[in-house]
């Protein structure tokens, strides 16, 4: 399903009507990567894998499609012209990098839906959903807190690059390639304060043609990480045209519920939810603490609720796994149809 043309104010709830109400967004992805192997110890993240493992990048994202996944996010959250170049490439060549991780996650959507055509039902023995339905391509931008790999996408303190204009120029010619690659909607992810926020607004009305979602992080439940009021921040996508959901990313489970009331205060538009599994990550020695989170089923036990005070697309990240996708899909009630 495209979605290029035409009204962007339209596009995400006519796609969530085609959902049955509620959309179901991918999981973890870096971390779904490493528990496949793929070592990211790499100023480029998971996009280190666009270099050296587009195979498994496809295969992750086809898992989650088979976990029931309608949104499939790409491995762009820390491509970045400037971080590709800082490994010897050229801006041709990161520019092709960053086209090639919507290109993979749209071959990923093409072999699912011919394995859809090719199947006897919607539920395989092994557990796999094929059902052929609308199913979007959303191209990941990280903050420029993702691309400095300090960890400061989780406090949203720049320092002296705290200024609008900066931003902008940083983040600019990414999102236009990332726009012009054939995915439906650019996500914005982990936006941890408000100035990028206004950056990323502004940015998206420098002739973008297609839909955007922005996606903040919390540690309080009341604030995003840079202290900013999240409130302020919702603002900001609810005052800018091309936005078509705004919601919550890579925040604790337990945060969501009172984030949900704050940005339902100041939009009607689609609110979001893909909370990491709750574990925390550290930062200096780049990775998660062990045994914070929730388990699966805990996660999970929260999705209906999260849905009835106003989520319309849910999902995980960090840590989050193809059988978490799947049980928020068997969790549903409008997609029991999936199960028959």
């Amino acid at each position: 399903m495209g979605v290029n043309n035409g009204n962007v104010q339209t596009l995400m709830s006519d796609f969530l009507r085609n959902s049955g109400g509620v959309a179901i967004i991918d999981g973890g992805f870096a971390t779904e990567l490493e528990r496949h192997g793929a070592d990211l110890n790499d100023p480029l993240w998971s996009a280190k894998c666009l270099l050296t493992s587009t195979d498994l990048v496809r295969q992750v994202h086809l898992d989650y499609l088979e976990a029931g996944a309608d949104i499939i996010i790409t491995a762009s959250y820390q491509a970045t012209i400037q971080g590709f170049g800082a490994k010897g490439f050229s801006k041709e060549e990161s520019e092709a990098m960053l086209k090639k991780s919507v290109d993979i996650a749209c071959e990923a959507r093409k072999i699912y839906y011919e394995r859809c055509r090719n199947s006897a039902s919607n539920f395989t023995s092994d557990g796999k959903i094929l059902k052929n339905r609308p199913i979007l391509v959303a191209a990941s931008v990280g903050s420029y807190g993702a691309y400095l790999a300090d960890g400061s996408e989780y406090s949203g303190d720049y320092g002296d690059a705290m200024d609008l204009e900066f931003l902008k120029s940083f983040h600019r010619r990414r999102v236009q390639v990332l726009a012009e690659s054939g995915a439906d909607l650019i996500a914005f992810e982990t936006v941890p304060n408000k100035i990028e926020a206004q950056a990323y607004a502004e940015l998206l009305e420098e002739g973008i043609k297609i839909p955007a979602w922005f996606s903040f992080n919390s540690k309080d439940g009341v604030n995003v990480v840079s202290g900013d009021s999240l409130i302020e921040c919702a603002k900001i996508a609810d005052s800018c045209p091309k936005v078509v959901a705004v919601g919550i990313n890579c925040t604790p489970p337990r945060f969501i519920s009172g984030l949900i009331q704050s940005i339902k205060k100041v939009t009607t538009k689609p609110i979001l939810i893909y909370p990491n599994s709750g574990e925390t990550y550290d930062a200096e020695l780049k990775q998660w603490v062990k045994n914070t989170g929730v388990p699966d089923e805990d996660f999970v036990s929260y999705v209906n609720k999260w849905c009835e005070i106003g989520a319309s697309l849910v999902g995980g990240c960090c840590r989050t796994t193809p059988n978490t996708i799947k049980a928020i899909c068997r969790t549903l009630p409008s997609r029991s149809s999936y199960l028959a």
